[in-house]
């Protein structure tokens, strides 16, 4: 298990990596003395596999889960979906020292950030990633939003975790495509910020591509580091923080 810091000014945070870390959870998350309940948002395929888990570690740490559904993948990113999610919050009469918590891939997590950055002007936020690529990248430096009609996150907030838990035994069922679209990630820090990465992803990408727990702990708390010095360096994406945008579309 490695856990790194993310020292963004005023708002830090941990990210923990390793196997089995979603059972831990009342291990890695920081004092919450004033929440009462876990409103986790995860779609069905998600909630089927990895609910139970990180439910077991909520309730260790003394909250009561409740699990909030939505649509898997894009699909989960519309307004219609984000008011939904407000709406369960506000019947359940969540406080604002309740924890939100994204439970699965990257538009996930950019869904229940922005819920917990805007529901009563913002309320604590718990990443709980899935997929190889919201592990290394969209759940580290508080992005959050959702999409319009006329394109993809246009509406959004900065909002950061109070702590991210990666569990890389949830890539083992990633389909291939979707576990090489993380790796493209991957190769994105190992290209503009990492070159020893890259080499020693050269040299023996065996273990990552059979997807062994010890080598991708080892690559996601790597990218990770790479990430939390970046965001710490450039949170608001004014600067330097746009080298990670290295690839990506529009």
């Amino acid at each position: 298990m490695v856990r790194v810091s993310v020292p963004v000014p005023g708002r830090p945070y941990e990210v923990t990596v390793g196997p089995g870390v979603l059972a831990e959870a009342v291990e890695h998350l920081p004092p919450l003395p004033r929440a009462e309940r876990a409103f986790v948002v995860a779609d069905a395929r998600v909630a089927e596999r990895y609910l139970e888990p990180l439910s077991a570690g909520l309730r260790a740490a003394g909250l009561q889960v409740v699990h909030i559904g939505v649509p898997e993948g894009e699909e989960a990113k519309s307004l219609a979906v984000y008011a939904a999610v407000l709406r369960q919050l506000a019947v359940q009469e969540a406080h604002r020292d309740d924890l939100v918590v994204a439970l699965g891939g990257g538009a996930v997590g950019d869904l229940a950030g922005f819920v917990a950055a805007t529901y009563m002007r913002g309320v604590p936020f718990l990443q709980a990633p899935t997929t190889l690529t919201a592990q290394v990248d969209a759940a580290i430096g508080g992005k959050t939003g959702v999409n319009l009609p006329e394109g993809k996150n246009l509406v959004g907030a900065f909002h950061q975790p109070v702590a991210v838990l990666a569990d890389v035994t949830t890539l083992a069922s990633l389909p291939e495509r979707e576990y090489r679209s993380g790796l493209a990630e991957v190769a994105k820090y190992a290209l503009t910020l990492d070159t020893e990465l890259l080499s020693r992803l050269e040299r023996d990408p065996g273990p990552v591509l059979a997807r062994e727990a010890a080598a991708l702990e080892e690559v996601v708390a790597r990218c990770v580091r790479t990430k939390a010095r970046v965001v710490a360096a450039d949170e608001r994406d004014t600067g330097g923080r746009l080298v990670l945008n290295y690839g990506h579309t529009p």
